[in-house]
């Protein structure tokens, strides 16, 4: 199974904030770190605020924080958020695959996609910084421009 870009811009944006600590980066910072488009970022963190999983305060001394039901959200239902309810493969067409009435694939890669999920349902975004995470993000952080 493959995770769309932002997804996985997501759960790389939780795990930044996770270890941010006292900091509060911008999305244009988060942007930056993780080396994607800004706009980009901004689309996911607005999706994460919606979520409640993050917190974003505007103008001077404003940036991004994990919220408390951010570190504990399940990096499953993250995922399940931002990839969606729906099947592993499009069966209805266009073009209707000739065997959706009597195919077992179907239902064999919805139970895989279900154990995919579930997997990730117990790990929370506080366990996928644990060391040697977290040091590893904190290294990979840029130093704020001098202005």
């Amino acid at each position: 199974m493959r995770l769309l870009r932002s997804t996985d811009l997501a759960l790389r944006v939780l795990m930044r904030l996770a270890v941010a600590g006292e900091s509060s980066p911008t999305t244009r910072q988060v942007a930056q770190d993780m080396d994607v488009p800004y706009t980009h970022a901004a689309k996911v963190v607005a999706e994460l605020q919606r979520m409640g999983l993050v917190d974003a305060r505007r103008g001077r001394g404003g940036g991004l924080a994990l919220s408390e039901k951010g570190r504990a959200a399940s990096v499953g239902a993250v995922v399940r958020a931002f990839e969606g309810e729906g099947d592993v493969v499009d069966c209805e067409g266009p073009p209707a695959c000739p065997l959706v009435s009597g195919c077992r694939l179907r239902g064999a890669l919805r139970r895989a996609q279900e154990a995919f999920f579930a997997a990730l349902d117990p790990v929370t975004v506080t366990d996928i910084v644990r060391d040697p995470t977290g040091p590893l993000l904190l290294g990979i952080t840029r130093a704020p421009a001098d202005s």
